[in-house]
């Protein structure tokens, strides 16, 4: 069994609030990254390379887990909840773009 240490309070919040940076640049760079493909597919007119079962496929794990994490967080719009709900948004308008162009 191994023995593990539980970090100094004062460590473990400088931890979370350098996990929560981390958390929220990344998810914003990647709420950035849906635009270029939006962008590609009108610019284009072509959305055969994307796969729309894949698009709504995300929409639907990041809609769900914004729901899982308002309602186990005491029915608060918290900053992953807002996360995923930008997500699912950006997902399900690239899927709506790809059916656009598609169909």
């Amino acid at each position: 069994m191994m023995n593990r240490s539980v970090p100094p309070p004062a460590a473990a919040a400088a931890s979370l609030d350098l996990l929560a940076l981390a958390f929220t640049v990344f998810n914003g760079l990647r709420t950035l990254a849906y635009l270029p493909t939006i962008w590609s597919i009108v610019e284009s007119g072509r959305s055969d390379q994307h796969a729309l079962f894949t698009w709504f496929t995300w929409f639907g794990a990041n809609a769900t887990m914004a729901a899982w994490v308002y309602a186990r967080g005491g029915r608060r719009f918290d900053r992953v909840v807002v996360v995923n709900l930008s997500n699912a948004v950006l997902c399900l308008a690239t899927g709506v773009v790809i059916a656009w162009y598609r169909f």
